[in-house]
């Protein structure tokens, strides 16, 4: 195994490590624990990429292991959320959905021998939706443990606004996929 592809299976196994600091309010700052667990996964996702191109890596492991890995990391902690009463369900339903139609896509596409590589819009979706979490990861931390004080507010509302914005850019980069990839069910046996 490659070390872009160990870099996907320590993201792997980060999730549940993730999910277990998240539930257990008996870790002292548990939150800020899952943040520094979150960003780390979210990094090894930059990394195993790069590395995977840079020095030849790529396999079909990576192929279809780093992007689960991405959509598991990110829609554990949005389910998370969800739980603590932060996060609206049909947020996740319409994030989910978008996953699911361009995953379906791809893999229609690659029957067909085509590739569809991720775009600018599923950049921005993946960037802000990390951002998003880690806000939320922080603002949870400090409202449970009082550090923000006066700024509460204005991280519950930015941390909103975040949330408002991936669900912009997840439905604007499901759009464009479907426009920009229609042929692929026309040609589809």
């Amino acid at each position: 195994m490659n070390l872009a592809n160990k870099l996907t299976m320590a993201r792997i196994f980060l999730i549940p490590v993730f999910v277990v600091v998240m539930k257990l309010i008996t870790i002292p700052h548990n939150y800020f624990v899952a943040f520094v667990i979150f960003a780390l996964a979210s990094i090894t996702d930059l990394l195993d990429g790069h590395i995977a191109r840079k020095y030849n890596m790529i396999t079909d492991f990576g192929k279809l292991m780093d992007p689960l890995a991405d959509k598991v990391l990110v829609v554990s902690a949005m389910i998370c959320f969800v739980s603590l009463g932060i996060a609206p369900d049909y947020a996740i339903i319409i994030i989910l959905a978008r996953e699911f139609m361009v995953t379906s896509m791809r893999l229609v596409a690659a029957g067909q021998g085509r590739v569809i590589a991720a775009d600018k819009w599923g950049k921005y979706k993946t960037a802000c939706t990390m951002v998003w979490i880690c806000v939320g990861l922080l603002m949870l931390d400090g409202i449970y443990y009082g550090w923000l004080g006066n700024l509460e507010i204005y991280v519950f509302y930015g941390y909103y606004v975040l949330m408002s914005m991936s669900l912009v850019f997840t439905v604007a980069s499901g759009v464009n996929y479907m426009i920009r990839n229609k042929d692929i069910f026309k040609n589809a046996k």
